[in-house]
């Protein structure tokens, strides 16, 4: 299986902005064997500014773009030293790809994107890819990782999106209020009972980040790709998502 995997910034940090030594250690161990099982995988990682945050000594996450960037210039050499010293362990070379939105939207820029990423699986390299926030802007931007890791899985023909962080999955209600909320585990139409239940037409759950996580289900249910959301607080999980276990919420196709 060919397999894009979206790390976002609460699976990679502490709520300090300094780094979970023990999730990061237990993900990277956890994706080197899987690429060793055969499978192909490609990172789409945030924390670039997260780490920037803690290794500037920042008291808060930055609202200017200015600081922004320059936290996220820091943060990506950190998050990228770590990785190739994590992945070396297990003999995998991972390589990085910054990207804006432009690498995406021009069709000459895509394919290139494109090209190089399948020359690099073909070489059996780890590619980790990010936006490059150090200078796109909101404007210019692709906007979030949720986003971009769905982009990126539909450009090189991915057979599975997993997107980790700190939600379980789709759940009938919002959990933080309404106690009998229930996850549900396989969705295979995206209507517009999906959608509320996501917050695009009521709210419930948009402050989770739900809505993008929706958005790139989307985008990957038109281009034959499956999608998991899935906690990243135990990286071991991946193993029970390849085998099919009911972790997460799966968006699948409904297939005769």
């Amino acid at each position: 299986m060919r397999i894009v995997v979206k790390i976002g910034t609460s699976t990679l940090t502490h709520t300090t902005g300094h780094l979970n030594i023990r999730r990061v250690e237990a993900l990277c161990k956890t994706l080197s064997d899987i690429k060793n099982a055969g499978h192909e995988i490609i990172m789409v990682s945030s924390g670039a500014v997260g780490m920037g945050v803690g290794k500037l000594g920042l008291q808060q996450r930055p609202r200017d773009i200015p600081t922004k960037q320059a936290a996220a210039a820091v943060g990506q050499c950190e998050l990228m030293y770590v990785y190739d010293k994590l992945f070396s362990e297990y003999h995998h070379t991972v390589a990085q790809l910054l990207i804006t939105g432009d690498d995406t939207r021009d069709e000459t820029r895509h394919q290139n994107f494109t090209t190089t990423l399948n020359r690099l699986l073909e070489m059996g390299a780890l590619p980790i890819i990010n936006e490059n926030d150090t200078v796109a802007t909101e404007e210019l931007g692709i906007g979030d990782n949720d986003t971009l890791a769905a982009i990126v899985a539909s450009s090189v023909s991915a057979d599975l999106l997993i997107l980790l962080s700190d939600i379980d999955g789709l759940y009938t209600a919002d959990p933080h209020t309404h106690k009998d909320a229930k996850l549900l585990h396989r969705v295979t139409k995206i209507d517009d009972r999906i959608r509320d239940l996501a917050g695009l037409s009521n709210g419930i759950q948009g402050t989770g980040g739900m809505i993008t996580k929706l958005r790139a289900a989307e985008i990957c249910l038109s281009h034959g790709c499956d999608m998991v959301i899935a906690n990243g607080n135990a990286p071991e999980s991946l193993y029970a998502i390849l085998e099919g276990k009911e972790i997460g919420t799966l968006f699948t196709e409904e297939r005769l």
